[in-house]
């Protein structure tokens, strides 16, 4: 637990207030692409982000010293549900610390749900990011764009985008996955084991729980005759006890060449 402790402290003396700040023009440029309304009635759109000289941002699960992004949608007109859709991120080593994120550009697909079908869509909203360069900085970005309801081009950009997903389980080859857990001092240490083709360089796991309320350590992530072995400790935010459904247990395969999405891990 005090590693725990001791890492949100290096987290928080990284952000230069306790509230985010507005979005820099040097830091981010963001806007909404407009896409396209699908057979189904939902809307295809993204959340672009341009990136300025050596700025990053952060994945969903961003590492110990990133930044999780935040969405509300709230102020939006017509809109049930967003579903995000998350391209392949890369691992981005910062002064010694390895975080999860996107350099240069970030285009975020975003599948909408109108409220009434048929009717155009105000998606608006704010977005909140990190952005690192030398410091690693909190930022608001607010947004907001009309969509309308009439049929358009795919936009080639959001396509790919898409396409960029990591690969399923069954896609890149994996062919057993298996998770131990053992307990540790205030928590448990797991270790997760893939058999899975190369995904190309120093790969990476990420590994999410699907319970915010528990504390994931970076992964160490080696490759042991073939074999890809995640080893990482799990602590609940509190100090409580807890339980594992393994079920919702989602670990992410970084290599250079793709990233693989790996969803359960059942027991040996």
């Amino acid at each position: 637990m005090a590693r725990i402790l001791i890492l949100i402290a290096a987290v928080f003396a990284l952000l230069p207030a306790p509230r985010a700040a507005l979005a820099n023009a040097d830091m981010v440029d963001a806007r909404i692409l407009t896409g396209w309304r699908a057979q189904d009635g939902r809307h295809v759109a993204a959340l672009h982000l341009t990136l300025k000289d050596g700025w990053k941002t952060y994945w969903r699960a961003p590492g110990d010293a990133g930044i999780p992004p935040q969405f509300d949608w709230r102020k939006s007109d017509n809109l049930a549900a967003v579903q995000v859709t998350w391209p392949a991120p890369r691992a981005i080593d910062q002064g010694g610390v390895r975080t999860i994120g996107y350099a240069n550009s970030m285009t975020l697909p975003l599948t909408l749900t109108p409220k009434q079908s048929g009717q155009p869509i105000t998606l608006a909203g704010e977005v909140d990011i990190g952005v690192c360069k030398d410091v690693c900085v909190p930022v608001t970005l607010r947004v907001s764009q009309g969509l309308q309801a009439m049929p358009t081009k795919r936009d080639p950009r959001i396509v790919a985008a898409m396409a960029s997903r990591p690969y399923s389980a069954s896609e890149a080859g994996v062919t057993r996955v298996a998770c131990m857990l053992s307990p540790i001092e205030g928590g448990l240490r797991l270790r997760a084991e893939v058999d899975l083709p190369n995904a190309g360089g120093r790969e990476v796991a990420v590994i999410e729980t699907g319970n915010p309320a528990i504390w994931v350590s970076q992964a160490d992530t080696t490759r042991q005759r073939g074999r890809l072995v995640a080893v990482s400790d799990m602590y609940h935010v509190d100090g409580a006890a807890f339980a594992l459904d393994r079920s919702k247990l989602r670990i992410t395969v970084v290599g250079e060449n793709h990233s693989v999405d790996i969803r359960g891990c059942p027991g040996q």
